[in-house]
């Protein structure tokens, strides 16, 4: 995949969260202007953009047609661990937190949870990276 780009409600809400989660799974910021930024991994990039006014109150339902969540591959299960202390510390909204780290089967070493958005998101261990 070459790059994903996503519509977000509010900008600088998106960029503190992203900037964080993003820099501790080794992306670099990439673009940045006015409207949107991104972030950019081994030749893949993550875009971020205001979406407008007038389609600001549709949000967004991971359930409707469309992206149902974006998963990021992690190296490290003890770094998985580290970025769920960090979220749970700034509250968060963590998925399936009652089986964690198993809550994608007894062999996927995972966490979830949503952005400022309520898109699911997911951290899974993979030992190549």
């Amino acid at each position: 995949m070459h790059h994903i780009e996503i519509y977000v409600k509010n900008l600088e809400v998106t960029r503190a969260f992203y900037s964080k989660l993003l820099e501790v799974l080794n992306y670099e910021l990439y673009q940045n202007w006015e409207l949107g930024f991104s972030y950019k991994k081994n030749g893949f990039y993550i875009v971020f953009v205001q979406v407008r006014d007038k389609y600001i109150d549709n949000g967004y339902n991971r359930c409707n047609i469309g992206l149902n969540h974006l998963a990021f591959k992690c190296s490290s299960k003890r770094k998985i661990d580290e970025i769920r202390d960090i979220l749970m510390e700034e509250n968060v909204n963590l998925l399936y937190d009652e089986k964690y780290p198993y809550a994608g089967g007894e062999s996927h070493y995972a966490l979830y949870f949503e952005d400022p958005d309520r898109i699911k998101l997911e951290i899974v261990f993979c030992e190549e990276e």
